[in-house]
């Protein structure tokens, strides 16, 4: 799969800083954004064409309530056409919370002396896991503060013990990463494990923005962080994602930035990011923040509208920062994945109650559902819950996952495969109620297949009912 990524001011070269503060702002400032406009570039995307930053400025600038519906339309109807109605699952699980960088906004500080420091030994993630594998996950993303102790040889035995777990049916099946950057011996370390995609944030791309907040450390090096994804590609781990920290600058330049950094990567290897993230701002110990760039309920749906549509093609991540009604919503507009049932204090999945103990976390969650419940909810909207692994597994990643999802081809395998996980789910967890919605669903889609891939399909349904497990396409 060949891209055309466009020209900025900064030539787009491997392993080079290509943020222009100033051509950002350019665009912004001085792209004029009319209804006629808007409505051009909607239809682009529409026809799966990534965005360039003169068209995501035109998006960000429209105002006037016409517009922005027809954003907000447009971003439900690209989705539909490129993702269908899935929804991938997943839980996160905290490794460590030890941390050598002070950044202002975050609970693992290094200067928060309230913070209870952890780190989970080889059993206690053995155990995590295991309350994981019973509640029916199949997808881990592990998270690591940047410590000497988080290394990569640390890191990639973690992945091999969330590998190596398996309790009845249960089994993890992708582990992605989010931690520190790594240097690119580091990321092959990582590589050979096996893992699944790679997060690093830039949290911030406005490099004055980023001194403020990044005081002590690694990670105060704007530059390295920025890079980072370059070395990991470099290395040959091919699904890599980034994301911004929205409410530490205007939400409006970290959009701007996060299409930048898409086409850096296209550029540079071929391949865009597997996957963004937005969080925004939430609640975490010892926060003190102005509220100058806290970004509302209706300026936060507008940005993933116009993230969907800028980069039609990757995965858009939403998180259990925020609340399960605006959840709901957002899951219209483009959001691909999602996770459900988490806790993030260090050990918490073991512990039988719920913990919100800042003291012990990264930030404050603000869905507690269980797995279950956001599941039966999501078969209640006629959405399809999926944990497939397939692309993962057979090497549809990378440029190669490119060539399948770019033509629109990937909904071929995504609609089945996510029909046999969430099959798996309705024999092995889920209760009765969830059942009977469940089987439902999976009916009512199979009927949206052609006749061959129905009848392979149902094939894979009746040996899941016979005990089979882990069928894909």
């Amino acid at each position: 799969m060949k891209f055309t990524p466009e020209k900025y001011a900064i030539p787009d070269a491997p392993m080079q800083p290509f943020i222009d503060t100033g051509e950002i702002w350019d665009f912004l400032n001085k792209t004029i954004s009319t209804p006629v406009k808007v409505k051009e570039v909607v239809e682009k995307s529409l026809a799966k064409s990534r965005l360039n930053l003169e068209e995501v400025a035109i998006l960000i600038n429209a105002t006037d309530p016409g517009s922005v519906q027809l954003i907000k339309e447009g971003a439900k109807e690209l989705k539909k056409k490129i993702y269908g109605n899935r929804i991938v699952l997943f839980a996160p699980l905290y490794v460590g919370n030890k941390c050598s960088n002070n950044c202002a906004y975050c609970g693992f500080k290094a200067s928060n002396r309230d913070a209870v420091r952890k780190t989970l030994s080889d059993k206690e993630l053995v155990k995590e896991i295991e309350v994981l594998e019973d509640n029916g996950q199949k997808r881990l993303i592990l998270v690591y503060g940047e410590h000497a102790q988080y290394s990569p040889e640390f890191i990639a035995q973690t992945v091999k013990i969330a590998y190596s777990v398996k309790k009845g049916n249960g089994e993890i099946r992708r582990v992605n990463i989010n931690a520190a950057p790594l240097d690119i011996e580091g990321f092959r370390t990582v590589k050979e494990a096996g893992i699944g995609t790679y997060q690093v944030f830039q949290e911030t791309y406005h490099r004055e923005a980023y001194k403020t907040y990044h005081l002590r450390g690694k990670k105060a090096d704007f530059d390295y962080r920025l890079t980072s994804l370059d070395r990991a590609l470099e290395a040959g781990l091919d699904d890599v994602g980034i994301g911004a920290l929205f409410g530490l600058y205007d939400w409006r330049f970290e959009v701007m930035g996060l299409v930048r950094h898409t086409n850096h990567l296209e550029a540079c290897y071929n391949v865009g990011p597997h996957t963004i993230s937005f969080p925004r701002i939430k609640d975490a110990s010892m926060l003190d923040l102005g509220d100058e760039y806290f970004v509302s309920d209706e300026d936060f749906t507008r940005l993933v509208a116009i993230l969907r549509l800028a980069v039609p093609y990757t995965g858009m991540i939403l998180t259990a920062r925020e609340p399960a009604e605006l959840r709901n919503q957002l899951i219209q507009f483009g959001v691909s994945q999602i996770d459900g049932g988490t806790k993030i204090e260090l050990g918490s999945y073991a512990e039988k109650e719920q913990n919100h103990d800042l003291k012990k976390g990264q930030f404050r969650i603000n869905d507690d559902r269980s797995l279950n419940e956001i599941i039966d909810e999501l078969l209640q909207q006629d959405m399809l819950p999926s944990f497939c692994t397939a692309c993962y597994r057979l090497g549809r990643t990378g440029e190669h996952f490119m060539e399948f999802s770019v033509p629109g081809f990937i909904k071929r395998f995504c609609t089945p495969n996510a029909i046999l996980t969430l099959a798996e789910y309705l024999m092995d967890y889920a209760p009765e109620h969830t059942a009977e919605k469940g089987w439902d669903v999976i009916e009512k889609n199979i009927h949206e297949l052609n006749e061959n891939v129905q009848h392979q399909v149902r094939e894979r349904i009746e040996k899941i009912k016979r005990g089979e497990r882990d069928l894909y396409f």
